[in-house]
């Protein structure tokens, strides 16, 4: 199993992503997931620069395979556009990178004041959203007229030698159904099993399986929850508030319903190594072939120097 470190740019800026990144790298971390937002979850995470600049700046810094996770190339930035993006982040990091994609969050897609489509609407956009992209990255001149995207006479020119994978999220059976169906490799962060046998099934069988969870480094697991509960309460909003509610403070709103201890079940909190192997093993046993961890609060370094000293080496 690949562990991997995810750089949330929900929380940091983007000088302290960068710091993290070189971070993991020498902790021995084999990856990293990025984030794509417009909006943090809520006020208190405080940040959110535009990860295609972030990405360009990661090439410059470590050696690590990107993917995000996830872009929704669909409402708030039109898939022609994504397409041009992910080729030349694929150039920067010589083939290291993989474009992670999803329908999405209103929270940040309702921008322009685009109506916010129900569940079916979006996954038949994503679906017409990824083959513009894959005609695209032939370097061919396109001209596409679909129910949902017009593009005229577009060719990409900055390209890799080989487009990169498109990795599909997927949090309930009809997402992950065409995740199977369309996706390269499958993102998720639960540690379902039944999901990741839905994309097998699907069409996704011998394809890469990609999750993530979060944790709060601290010098107790009280402590650790304490960063949680401050800066992730959303992490504790259930059914598909997520993908419905439109800005931060219709989140915070909604997290004065969200308890400590909902938030601290949601997270791998304090110091503890067998904590983090316990949880890598959940996703282990789900069939995941990749995880990646994140860290809240200011103590990365010591998630770092945990993974480095207790944790990367008995998994391997």
């Amino acid at each position: 199993m690949r562990i991997g470190y995810f750089l949330s740019s929900e929380e940091y800026g983007p000088a302290d992503l960068l710091d993290q990144a070189r971070g993991a790298e020498r902790a021995g971390f084999e990856a990293l997931w990025i984030s794509d937002h417009y909006h943090p979850w809520t006020n208190a995470q405080g940040q959110s620069p535009f990860v295609w600049s972030t990405i360009g700046a990661l090439s410059q810094v470590c050696r690590l395979p990107v993917t995000t996770a996830v872009t929704c190339p669909t409402v708030r930035i039109h898939p022609a556009v994504i397409a041009q993006a992910a080729a030349t982040s694929a150039v920067l990091l010589d083939g290291r990178f993989v474009l992670g994609v999803g329908t999405g969050e209103a929270l940040n897609e309702h921008i322009f004041g685009d109506a916010w489509p129900e569940t079916e609407v979006r996954l038949e956009m994503l679906e017409e959203a990824l083959d513009v992209i894959r005609r695209l990255w032939t370097g061919e001149v396109v001209s596409h007229r679909g129910k949902h995207y017009t593009v005229e006479n577009a060719r990409i020119y900055t390209r890799p030698d080989t487009p990169p994978p498109i990795y599909v999220s997927g949090f309930g059976p009809r997402a992950t159904a065409l995740a199977g169906r369309i996706g390269d490799g499958y993102v998720s962060t639960m540690p379902d099993a039944d999901l990741v046998k839905a994309f097998r099934e699907a069409g996704g069988a011998g394809k890469p399986t990609q999750a993530g969870f979060k944790a709060a480094y601290a010098d107790s697991e009280d402590a650790g929850a304490d960063l949680a509960y401050e800066k992730w309460p959303n992490a504790g909003v259930p059914g598909e508030l997520s993908q419905v509610l439109p800005t931060p403070q219709h989140f915070q709103q909604a997290a004065e319903l969200v308890t400590r201890d909902m938030v601290r079940k949601a997270f791998v909190c304090g110091n503890d190594p067998e904590a983090h192997l316990q949880m890598i093993e959940q996703y282990r046993q789900a069939g995941f072939d990749e995880v990646y961890v994140a860290n809240t609060g200011p103590h990365w370094q010591g998630l770092f120097d945990l993974y480095a000293q207790h944790v990367l080496p008995k998994i391997r």
